[in-house]
């Protein structure tokens, strides 16, 4: 049987989820859905970062180069990390540096890994600017992100593999496999 919502916010005593992946893997859409049946809040990061700065991140790449964009992806990180029982989409590169890792390790890293074309269908789909797919051949753009992202993706505590499955289908998933990946405090021994 499944583990009931209320009893699973319990167990997870306020600890956010935080959800990392490529691009178009559906970090917001997925988030905000799971924040529901959570009865969390739901903070977008890049959103955040466009709002503080009033510029979109295209804008902010182009103007003040990535670095300058990752300084501030870690500044929003570190003021969300202070709250508790939020559902955060994260940037897709949040995770190339390790201070993020850090922030985000005192909740539970979920990695929305979806199957490479899927995710290419997607991006052709989005009306949004992404920055690093600025290029002739998007397909080797990504390519070339996934090759270098993959083993950092892969430090996430969970990792969801999708293919054509709706933002509530994987929402859901997470509920179920949340359980077994949260562990309760050990039970103290008698003396």
């Amino acid at each position: 049987m499944a583990e009931t919502t209320p009893s699973l916010r319990q167990r997870l005593g306020g600890r956010s989820l935080y959800l990392i992946g490529m691009m178009g893997s559906g970090k917001s859409s997925t988030g905000r859905p799971l924040a529901e049946r959570l009865g969390y809040g739901f903070v977008d990061a890049d959103a955040v970062i466009e709002q503080v700065t009033g510029s979109n991140i295209s804008e902010i790449f182009e103007r003040d180069g990535e670095d300058h964009f990752r300084d501030l992806e870690t500044q929003v990180l570190r003021s969300i990390s202070e709250r508790h029982s939020l559902v955060v989409a994260t940037g897709g590169g949040i995770v190339t540096r390790s201070e993020n890792w850090g922030m985000m390790h005192q909740g539970i890293v979920i990695w929305l890994d979806v199957e490479r074309d899927q995710l290419l269908l997607r991006l052709q789909k989005d009306s949004t600017q992404r920055p690093l797919l600025q290029m002739n051949d998007p397909g080797e753009a990504v390519d070339e992100i996934l090759s270098r992202r993959r083993p950092l993706y892969n430090e996430a505590d969970l990792t969801v593999v999708i293919g054509t499955e709706t933002a509530d289908v994987v929402a859901d998933g997470i509920i179920q496999l949340l359980p077994e990946l949260i562990k309760d405090p050990p039970k103290q021994r008698p003396e």
